[in-house]
Formats: structure tokens, sequence, C-alpha cells
């Protein structure tokens, strides 16, 4: 009789079923009933399974009941929810389409955009600001909710849901615990009155013009105030005290510090920079929504683009990133409704952080950073400090001429074209594509010179610096049009020779930059290879000099002449171990063997410094890595390019160095090839790392 699966099999008695009675056995398509509840394997033998059988107990099957079937949706969305409108509407409970129509003027500022299809949620979002927080909510559920019961959810008090004890882990922020480790009382940490004014002098006079995210007059009330009396500073304040602190020390040189503190620049880096991380855990910055603690957690990211490796400084600014969407900062300001002090502030502090992400994305390889389309806020308005104030409610007039925003803005000017020509640039450049380009790189002049370098006076050294930028940015982009040749080979020695030219004006530019007395202050941002264009003016001129026969004896000395210039005014490029500095100097010293110049006898001391760290690299075969570090230390006597006062201060820190210096060029490496592409991608990951800013 033929066994029905749905229904229940009694148990086969011991004379019905014997083992070697059967030969054939029907299987079922599910577990027994048993083995079901015991959890235990079933091979769905009928009419009784082994397992069952084996313990002696009641095997029987039941089919499982039926899945329940997805309901479809029916109709479409949009219809339905027009229904469900005009419902609301009939029983008083949504206005009618007549009373909510917003006015022109409404529809063509809001329209206003980077994009031509504005997404969404940059129309329907809304703000939360007051004492000094802003909360960007963006949610269809958080939306409905009241600005109250918001308040009340999210917590206005963030301090109530963050560890305020000494020594308590902020359990609420897991990345801060991992990253930091428990809260701790920086008191101690706080310099005298006296130390405090210089140091904010000196971020005054160094750092801001470059980074322009604070504003001068309220803040230098608020560190006149906080550094007579630490006890009294807030949570957030002393965010943004250590943070200035500690950018203050990065800018200054060696002897500065030991004129002014009597201190080393070694300890009082390690000193500051672990107060500036540790205000920051103290404060929760991870779930801030304080204006105070952004900026500080922004200067204290553009002060350690060199103290972490690349993967862990892409993590940070991605935090950042995060938490400056989570304070709207993404937004407009003006569209939002704010002030215009604060929306002056918040793009200030928003196009620092937007190219900082950009740059650690590209420097950790993966190239991911913020998406155009998520953000619409505005370039900050050509004003100096004290034509904004806290409480104004009128928008300012933008000044036409040199304010202090003059470096931020050609910039960003210039950064917007480069990232418009860099697309266009990629693949054979010839015809239309060739034409589009210039007419790009002459309207990036034109606007650049319109607005901001005729009002440049020569004597002032931001100007000079301004200068210096934006020309090399323009001959820059002319020098990237044509390299696209040399790597297509089709390069005339007529273009070859203007390569030349616009290469020898670029590294001349940096030379005159870094020669310049009155740029001392901003030798911190000098002092690296910083123009635009300086990677690929050096390499070329050093492939042209490493083949024989491409230069005059003229040229090839004054190709030398500035390769000299280069070493002598960078001394990272003969201590660092990253992967372009060292395929620079396997370049150098092969150009040179190939094509010294003339009066080559005695060699100049940077060909002499080359050979010295060529030997010691060759002496790792046959030494082994621990002997290799040692001659290393005693034959070039030259430090990290990371200060190792970042590396000493905290395990944390030493930890995310070690992969910092770990770049190595193999042997395999043919630099008699020139291989553009290669060169190519170095010079971009190298640059990513904010040393084209």
């Amino acid at each position: 009789m033929a066994i029905d699966p749905a229904t229940r099999i009694p148990p086969a008695s011991s004379a019905q079923l014997g083992t070697n009675q059967i030969s054939l056995q029907a299987f079922m398509p599910y577990t027994c009933q048993t083995c079901a509840k015991r959890k235990v394997k079933c091979d769905k033998a009928t009419p009784t399974c082994s397992t069952c059988l084996k313990s002696k107990l009641e095997c029987f099957y039941q089919a499982p009941p039926p899945r329940r079937r997805k309901r479809k949706l029916s109709g479409d969305v949009n219809e339905k929810l027009s229904q469900y409108e005009r419902i609301l509407q009939q029983h008083g409970l949504l206005p009618k389409d007549d009373d909510a129509s917003p006015s022109t003027e409404d529809t063509q500022q809001e329209s206003v955009s980077l994009r031509t299809s504005e997404p969404e949620t940059l129309r329907s979002g809304k703000l939360l600001a007051g004492k000094g927080k802003s909360r960007y909510i963006d949610s269809n559920l958080w939306r409905n909710l009241g600005d109250d019961e918001i308040s009340d959810i999210t917590g206005d008090d963030e301090e109530d849901q963050l560890g305020t004890g000494v020594g308590t882990p902020s359990a609420s922020d897991p990345l801060t615990a991992a990253f930091m480790g428990a809260q701790q009382d920086l008191v101690q940490y706080h310099p005298t009155h006296a130390e405090a004014m210089m140091m904010w002098e000196s971020h005054v006079e160094s750092v801001e013009p470059i980074c322009r995210i604070l504003h001068i007059p309220s803040t230098s009330m608020m560190v006149l105030l906080s550094s007579q009396q630490p006890k009294t500073a807030s949570k957030a304040q002393e965010c943004l005290l250590f943070a200035i602190y500690h950018f203050a020390i990065y800018s200054m040189a060696e002897e500065q510090c030991a004129e002014k503190f009597e201190q080393s620049r070694s300890k009082l880096l390690q000193r500051y920079h672990f107060a500036a991380r540790q205000a920051l855990v103290n404060a929760g910055f991870l779930r801030t929504t304080e204006m105070a603690i952004m900026q500080a957690f922004v200067l204290f990211l553009l002060a350690c683009r060199y103290s972490y490796d690349p993967h862990t400084y892409w993590i940070l600014t991605g935090v950042a990133v995060r938490v400056a969407q989570r304070m709207g900062l993404h937004r407009d300001g003006k569209k939002l409704g704010l002030p215009p002090f604060d929306v002056q502030m918040r793009r200030r502090l928003f196009y620092q952080l937007l190219p900082l992400d950009g740059i650690a994305s590209h420097m950790s390889g993966t190239g991911i950073a913020v998406i155009q389309d998520t953000w619409d806020t505005q370039q900050p308005l050509n004003l100096n400090d004290d034509q904004i104030w806290p409480g104004m409610t009128e928008t300012p007039e933008e000044q036409k001429g040199a304010t202090e925003m003059i470096f931020c803005l050609t910039r960003s000017c210039l950064g917007t074209y480069f990232a418009r020509v860099g697309p266009i640039m990629q693949g054979t450049i010839t015809g239309q594509r060739k034409a589009d380009i210039e007419s790009l790189i002459g309207r990036a002049e034109t606007e650049v010179e319109e607005k901001f370098l005729r009002y440049c006076d020569i004597v002032d050294p931001l100007h000079f610096l301004t200068l210096c930028s934006a020309r090399s940015a323009i001959t820059a982009m002319h020098l990237r049009m044509l390299l696209s040749k040399i790597k297509d080979q089709t390069a005339t020695e007529a273009e070859r020779k203007t390569m030349f030219q616009l290469s020898l004006k670029i590294i001349d530019t940096d030379a005159a930059a870094y020669a310049h007395t009155s740029l001392e202050r901003f030798r911190w941002h000098v002092r690296t290879f910083f123009l635009w264009g300086s990677w690929d003016s050096l390499v070329f001129i050093l492939t042209s000099l490493h083949n024989s026969g491409l230069l005059s004896p003229a040229d090839s000395a004054a190709a030398w002449s500035r390769a000299e210039q280069v070493y002598n005014n960078h001394e990272e490029f003969l201590e660092s171990k990253r992967a372009l500095h060292i395929a620079v100097r396997r370049l150098t010293l092969k150009a040179w063997d190939a094509n010294p110049p003339s009066n080559s006898v005695p060699e100049p001391g940077f060909i002499k410094s080359l050979r010295s760290l060529q030997m010691v690299h060759s002496m790792r075969g046959t030494q082994g890595q621990n002997s290799d570090a040692t001659s290393l230390k005693m034959t070039t006597n030259t430090t990290p390019a990371i200060d190792p006062a970042l590396v000493s201060d905290s395990n944390a820190v030493s930890r995310s160095l070690s992969g910092d210096v770990s770049y190595e060029l193999g042997d395999d490496l043919d630099l008699d090839i020139v291989d553009w592409n290669f060169w190519d991608q170095l010079i971009q990951e190298y640059q990513a790392q904010g040393d084209q800013q």
C-alpha cells in the first residue's frame, strides 16, 4: 500500500521490519518529527528512519505547513500614494496642493545646485540648530517628528551618554574606545597662559592663512580666557585649544621651539599630539554636533597627514565626513536658513574637509571620497574676519580684491578646474579634446587672474605664496596636456622643448618660494614638494637627462642645477622611504651616470648622499635587515620622514606608523626604460598624500 507523505505513519514493529529484510526503501522528502524535535540527523527512511530504529523511538512523518506566499504589491506606488493623499485631504488631515504650493522665489532658490539633477534628499532634509550645535535630519521617520521630540530622543546633552568620569571608557563610542582608550583629565597638559598666547599667535600667523577654519576675533577671546583658567574650559573649548597648540608647534622650526619654550620640538609635538587626541575622546567627537569640536578634529587631521599610515588616515577622514554629514555641513547653510555667520563658518570648514577626504581616499588606494551628488555647499565668500561676527543678521557683501581668504579661495578655484580637466586628459589628446582642454585652462587662468591674482601684492608673504601656487597650477595644466604625448610617444621635438621649459619654470617657482625669507612662517607648508606640477616637472627633467642626446649641453647644465636645488631644499628626498622618493633617487643616479654635467668633478653633495644610500641598499642582501638598519643609521645619519615624536607618544600611533615607511622598489625595476604610466601612478599616489596642497 502506498504511503501518503501527508499522513502520520505508525511505527513499524520489530516483526514487520528487519534490517536484513529491507532491500529497497522509500525515502521521505522531509525529516521525521522525532528527529526534528531532537535536532539530530535523519535519513528520512520509511516507515522508520535508522536513527529512531536504533534509539527504539516512535517515528512518524508529518508534512510541514506550506510556505506563506508573499503578498504581491498591486498597482502603482505613486497611484496609491495619490489615493491616500486624496483621502487625507478629504478629511482635512492634509493641506490641499493649492495651499502648499511654494512661491516662485522659493522654487528658484531650491533649484540652485551643483548638479543637473538634485537628489530628493537635498530637498527634504531639515536642520536643528542652537547653542553652537547642529543636527541634520533627512529621514522620513525623523522628519515626521517635531523638533522637541527629536531633541528628546537624540539627547541634546550628549555628555549624559558619554563616560564622564576620568578613566571611564566611552562605551557609546566603540571606535574611540578602541583607538584611544579611556577618558583622561588633561589639566596638567595645558601650557601656561604666556605659552598659550605665543602658540595662538603662531597659529594665527602661520596656520590660519593657509587653512582658514576659525574666526580669529571670537576664537581669540576664547583662547585668552580659557588659557588663564583651563579648568573652566568646556570639553569643546579644550578640544579646540589643544588642536591649536598642536598645529602651532607643528608649524614651528626646532629653533623657535627652543627659543620660546626651552624644549625640543619633538617633545612638544609628543605632548600636544597626545593631548589633542585625548581631548577629542573626552568630548566624544564621534557623536558630536558642536562646531568647535568639528573644527578641532579637522585641524588635528590637517596637521597629522604624515603621522598615520594611509589606511588609518582614510578611516579618520571618513569619520570626519560622517560627523560633518550628521551636522549637515554638506548642505549649504543659506538654504537651511542659518544665520549669515554660521553659513560662512560652515562653508569654510566643509571646504577644508572635502579635499582632505579626497586626498586620504587616493592615499589609501580606494579612490572612494565624498560623492559630488551628495552635497551642495557653496564656497565661502571672499571676506575678512572683521566683516562677519556671531549674531549678525544680514549677509555681508562679498569683497572684490584681496582678503584673508585669498589663498584658500584661489586654491579652491583652481582645484575645481583641475577636477574638470583631469577626466578629459584620459587617453589620447587630439582634435576637439585638445581644444576643450585648452579652453578650460584659459578659463581657469582668466577667472583666477580676475578674481584674485590681480589684487596680489608681491610684498605680502601670503600673496606671494598665492601667486606661486596659482601660476604653477596653470603651468602644470599645460604640462599635463603635453605629457600625454610623451606617454603615446607622439611628442615632437618642439613639444619636448616646450615641456622642458615648462618644467624648469615650475622648479624655479618652487625654489623661489623656498628661498623667500618672508615665507619662513609658512615653511611647514613650503618645505614639502608642494606646488602643482612639481613632481611631473622633476621626473621629466631627470628622464630627459637620462636619455643622452635629448638636451643640449646648456640645457643639461640648467637641468642639473634645478635638480640640485630640489635636493638641497627638500630634505625628504634623501630621508623618505616612500616609493616615489626611492624611484626618483634611483632615476637621479642613473641620469647622472648616463649624462653628467661637464664640470661633474668633484661630485656635488646630493649625488654623494645618493651613492651612500645606494651602498646601504646593496648591503641588504648580504647583511640582513638588522645590520641594514644599523648601517643606515650610521651611514646616512638621517631620520624617518615621520616625526619620531609622533611615534613615541602612544602605542597606537606606533602601530599605525609601522606601515608608512615600508615602501620599497625591487631591483627588477628597470628605470632605463622610461615608463610614464609608472611615473604617473607614483606621482598621483604621492600627490594624494597632501604634498600638492
